[in-house]
């Protein structure tokens, strides 16, 4: 991981959490395909790339596997212009996605239990290493990667918080990754802990039996800052005692909905960085959220 003397200036954001390789068969199903793909795939990376493209210095911190995979990381990442603060592990691979594509959905595979990044632990990043940033984010896939990167996250909001920095938490359930049950419990502490929190309204429901915005509000009495995403309706954000403040989505003809609830996350945390009001920040979230919606991938190519 690169020392903070290295830098020309303390990143603005650093954004925690793995990344996969992602492999796309092209010609057919999986269990048909001769051909495919192989790109990345991981939220908090994909959140960091969108803050980058506005502007913002951002750091990526995670770890990879010595070997092409993440070498491969390394390479698109870097040159999509972000920070690295990235360890290598010689014993454990860079994690992998599968995904098989289908008419109305695809479907994920993950091969990530034991991956590098699940081995994230306690004093991954210290208070002393997040001086001067001002955001840190990560999502609730990390602490589902393993025990150890749990007890991370725990110990990351703790550093964040004695580094004066904001916490921002994506509740981004994955429920191939644990029960329902151990999600719900976590999920809720995590989001209610956070200064930012963005939540999908029918993740909520499905995690928590909430189903409007104001009875997430009411779940999640604790965060600062609450935003719910409801999908083409629109995104209402609940700040404090105010009045939420909703702004509707546009219009998008959707070409993939994978990736565009980071993008909204990046586009909400740049217009934060930016001192815009709460109704810009979710109008700023739905723009990058369109960008992303109408491209078959989670980034924009890079050129």
């Amino acid at each position: 991981m690169s020392s903070p003397d290295t830098l020309t200036s303390v990143p603005e954001i650093v954004c925690v959490g793995e990344n996969m390789a992602l492999i796309t068969p092209t010609d057919a199903g999986l269990n048909q395909a001769t051909h495919a793909t192989i790109g990345l795939a991981g939220a908090e990376a994909n959140v960091a790339a969108g803050v980058v493209a506005a502007g913002h210095r951002v750091a990526w911190a995670s770890r990879l596997g010595n070997d092409p995979l993440g070498d491969r990381i390394l390479s698109d990442l870097g040159r999509r212009g972000m920070d690295l603060w990235v360890e290598r592990d010689d014993d454990a691979p860079t994690g992998v996605m599968f995904k098989d594509p289908g008419v109305e959905s695809s479907a994920v595979y993950y091969y990530r239990k034991g991956s590098a990044a699940a081995r994230m632990a306690a004093g991954f990043l210290t208070a002393d290493r997040l001086q001067g940033v001002r955001i840190v984010h990560t999502t609730g896939i990390t602490p589902a990667l393993s025990a150890s990167c749990s007890e991370m996250v725990d110990e990351l909001f703790t550093a964040a918080r004695a580094a004066n920095a904001l916490v921002s938490f994506d509740v981004n359930d994955r429920r191939p990754l644990w029960s329902r049950e151990e999600a719900s419990a976590t999920l809720a502490r995590l989001a209610d802990a956070a200064d930012i929190t963005f939540v999908g309204r029918d993740e909520a429901e499905r995690i928590w039996g909430t189903v409007t915005p104001a009875e997430i509000r009411a779940f999640l009495p604790h965060c600062a800052l609450l935003v719910v995403k409801d999908g083409d309706v629109g995104a209402t954000a609940f700040e404090g005692d105010a009045e939420p403040v909703f702004v509707p989505a546009p219009v998008v003809d959707v070409v993939e909905p994978v990736g565009a609830g980071d993008a909204f996350a990046s586009g909400f945390l740049a217009a934060t960085l930016d001192g815009a009001d709460l109704a810009a920040r979710l109008s700023a979230g739905h723009a990058a959220a369109e960008r992303v919606l109408t491209i078959a991938a989670d980034l924009p190519p890079l050129d």
